[in-house]
């Protein structure tokens, strides 16, 4: 079984091409190719299409200002306040919602249904967001979230010829996976509808971003390869679609790819002002410094916090207020007090780490046998990383990775979004 996993991934590694940027979208940002039909004004559907871009990229805070650009611009257009609700929901795999999120959510879909919609179907998906909120004094998390599921479904069915319903089902059904199910039904049925969507429509970002979580598993980690290298540059303004890829890489070991990515991540998300997905790709990217050995390259991820954490906090309009996990709070733990910061967090696992390297006799064997045991490896010849930009190139300051040939070991079981470790 493993020497098929590993003719897989050779394979996979090697037919599969650098895939070039998706060109700006008006506006300049390039977040892929998304229509969403709507019964609101002509003049608002553009914006409205660039908000949904941005919420299937997790760029929630920034879909929150499109929609509501949109709202604006057409006060009866229910569906946009529809966006708010889902943009404040967060990460699907974030775990259990702070008081505050479900308050705000809540008043979010109210809001959608109170202003209304012209057609029925948006008056079902507005139904449908508003169960993920509603009775949450009565009903636990995984009850709303698998009655949100059911509701999906229901539309996913009702109307075939709607793209985004399929792609908001499938991930409602991920959403719903559990753990423990190591037959992986759910995250299979998901990617059957998306396998079949990005046929359709291979410049979504919404479908290649959810292919990669639906084979974010060890087992099917192999099969999100083609997407992990597509979706940086298919999305390559988004914070989140730069640092995903490194969920498939980090599974399967290809820790230059990683590392990479997950440079680019940062660079763009410093830039946004998205402190919280700026650290979280340092924590992927860490993680793939202590899998090679370039114990330096570690350290100056730690040294640069410092500069981070003195930075003034970013407007209540920017993203320096997103978390990476929105609902969790320091530790991956779910957040009770309404807190929304897993900075915090991250940067305690960032320190414990190196604290850790600097105490070990032999610090890189030592600590990267605490943190992901190995699997039986099979030697696989990697190529180059496919892909590159010029942040990668003109990152000096980071000690770049040998070109010659490397571990394919993968790391331990890294767990899926909203758990403890590297997360979403």
């Amino acid at each position: 079984m493993r020497g098929i996993a590993a003719s897989l991934v050779a394979l996979t590694l090697s037919s599969t091409s650098a895939v070039p940027a998706q060109p700006p979208r008006p506006g300049g940002e390039r977040l892929g190719k998304v229509h969403f039909e709507t019964s609101c004004a002509s003049s608002v559907a553009e914006e409205f299409d660039h908000a949904m871009a941005l919420l299937h990229s997790f760029e929630f805070p920034d879909a929150i200002t499109g929609f509501s650009t949109v709202l604006h611009d057409d006060p009866s257009c229910g569906i946009a306040q529809w966006g708010i609700a889902m943009s404040t929901w967060g990460n699907p795999f974030g775990g259990l919602r702070s008081s505050k999120v479900l308050q705000d959510g809540l008043a979010a879909a109210d809001k959608a249904q109170t202003i209304g919609a012209k057609t029925d179907r948006e008056r079902e998906y507005i139904a449908a967001v508003s169960l993920l909120y509603r009775d949450s004094d009565k009903l636990d998390h995984r009850a709303r979230t698998l009655a949100y599921e059911k509701a999906m479904e229901q539309i996913y069915l009702k109307y075939s010829k709607d793209l985004e319903a399929a792609a908001f089902y499938a991930l409602a059904v991920d959403q719903t996976a559990l753990p423990t199910d190591k037959s992986y039904a759910n995250q299979l049925k998901a990617a059957a509808i998306l396998e079949k969507l990005y046929k359709i429509e291979p410049d979504h970002p919404g479908v290649t971003h959810y292919l990669i979580h639906s084979y974010d598993v060890p087992a099917l980690a192999p099969r999100a390869l083609p997407y992990a290298r597509k979706y940086a540059n298919l999305a390559p303004d988004a914070p989140h679609a730069l640092h995903m890829p490194a969920h498939t890489f980090t599974r399967v070991g290809s820790w230059q790819e990683s590392i990479d990515t997950n440079i680019r991540s940062h660079d763009v998300s410093m830039q946004r002002h998205d402190i919280g997905e700026g650290l979280h790709s340092w924590d992927y990217e860490m993680y793939a410094y202590l899998q090679t050995a370039q114990d330096a390259a570690a350290k100056t991820i730690l040294d640069g916090l410092a500069e981070i954490v003195a930075r003034p906090a970013a407007a209540p309009s920017g993203r320096g207020d997103m978390p990476g996990m929105p609902g969790m709070a320091m530790g991956g733990s779910p957040a009770v007090d309404g807190s929304s910061s897993a900075a915090p967090g991250r940067m305690r696992r960032c320190s414990r780490s190196i604290q850790a390297l600097n105490r070990s006799s032999k610090p890189s064997r030592v600590l990267r046998a605490r943190l992901a045991p190995r699997a039986p490896a099979s030697r696989i010849s990697r190529r180059r990383k496919s892909i590159s930009s010029p942040s990668c190139a003109t990152r000096k300051s980071r000690p770049r990775m040998p070109t010659g040939p490397r571990s394919s070991t993968s790391s331990a079981n890294p767990p899926r979004d909203g758990s403890s470790g590297l997360g979403a």
